[in-house]
């Protein structure tokens, strides 16, 4: 799921992580192994949202695709995607 600014804004709201920059290194990479997402740093690792299945689509469920390997959190690992059992709740906009 990619994620619009107010969509960012947000979910870093919400949780205590950090957004890759779009303009990140790695973010190429991470969309050919993933997708197009928005992506998360948090202390546990990589993680994106996607939809939930909620009867209003307003919310995100967090899925984690990377755990931390190395104590300095410098290095990620790989893993199939997990539900955390986090969701998200975006607001609806009034323009």
């Amino acid at each position: 799921m990619k994620l619009d600014a107010a969509q960012v804004k947000q979910t870093m709201r919400q949780l205590d992580a950090q957004v890759l920059p779009e303009d990140h290194p790695a973010v190429p990479q991470l969309n050919n192994m993933f997708g197009d997402h928005t992506f998360f740093i948090d202390e546990r690792g990589l993680e994106i949202l996607e939809p939930s299945d909620s009867p209003d689509g307003q919310t995100g469920e967090v899925i984690s695709l990377a755990d931390w390997s190395d104590a300095e959190l410098t290095k990620l690992k790989p893993h199939d995607p997990e539900p955390t059992g986090v969701t998200v709740v975006f607001e609806q906009s009034m323009h």
